[in-house]
């Protein structure tokens, strides 16, 4: 059976039901408004393309029978309000039934997009602090062998998994610096051209954090592992502040 038909066999038991539902409406009488207009807007137009003609056949029809559903409730709500709502309901099963979903289509469509939901702050691991002022943008806890960044205003955003400071004698220097310089692809001319890979100075006498193994502790360098040393060097820039305590 074609759409057509289907539609124009929904319009015609519509209108025997609206006779009987409705008092002294004759099934007859003068077709409801704009219900052959709904009918004649199945027709496809003609595209030369096939696949513009499928997607504008379909369209036409759900838009078409949503339509035609308009009037129908709008005429029966004119002529007795008392059974509106049942006719409107008789309505919309039919039309679920030839067009499954496109009630709620048309009504989501009404309500507009659904408002998105505003994702929750993000946050970072909470430590313990300890000294580190909230404006530091990294901290380094040497006794508690511990160091991790901040926002700038507090905030935790990185802890490093591992840490080795500088071993006894050959300390790490203990205050607050600024980033003074970045060495991505560093090396030690002091220790045989040892490598220091990402390497981020706060001092003018060679103290940097680097990646190195946090096994053993350094000649007063911060040595961090490979993914660390690689998270401190994308979030520190020159002239950050350090806290070391």
């Amino acid at each position: 059976m074609t759409t057509r038909k289907i539609v124009a066999g929904l319009v015609g038991s519509l209108a025997m039901l609206v006779s009987v539902m409705l008092p002294g409406v004759s099934a007859q009488a003068q077709p409801l408004p704009g219900s052959s207009a709904a009918i004649d807007r199945f027709q496809a137009p003609q595209f030369p393309d096939f696949n513009q003609l499928v997607q504008q056949f379909d369209q036409g029809n759900r838009d078409g029978a949503w339509h035609l559903r308009t009037q129908l409730v709008h005429q029966a709500n004119i002529l007795n309000p008392q059974f509106a709502a049942g006719l409107a309901q008789t309505i919309d099963q039919a039309l679920e039934f030839v067009f499954p979903g496109l009630i709620a289509q048309k009504q989501q469509a009404a309500r507009g997009p659904a408002e998105p939901m505003t994702p929750a702050p993000s946050r970072g691991p909470h430590i313990d602090t300890g000294a580190c002022p909230a404006d530091a943008r990294v901290c380094v806890d040497i006794d508690g062998r511990r160091t991790w960044l901040q926002d700038g205003h507090g905030s935790v955003t990185h802890v490093a998994s591992a840490m080795a400071p500088g071993k006894p004698g050959q300390d790490t220097p203990r205050g607050t610096f600024h980033v003074n310089r970045k060495v991505k692809d560093e090396i030690s001319y002091e220790f045989n051209n040892a490598p220091m890979p990402y390497a981020i100075y706060f001092t003018n006498n060679g103290h940097a954090f680097h990646e190195g193994s946090p096994a053993y502790d350094s000649a007063g360098c911060v040595r961090l592992p490979n993914q660390d040393a690689i998270t401190f060097w994308n979030h520190l820039n020159i002239g950050d502040k350090v806290f070391i305590y």
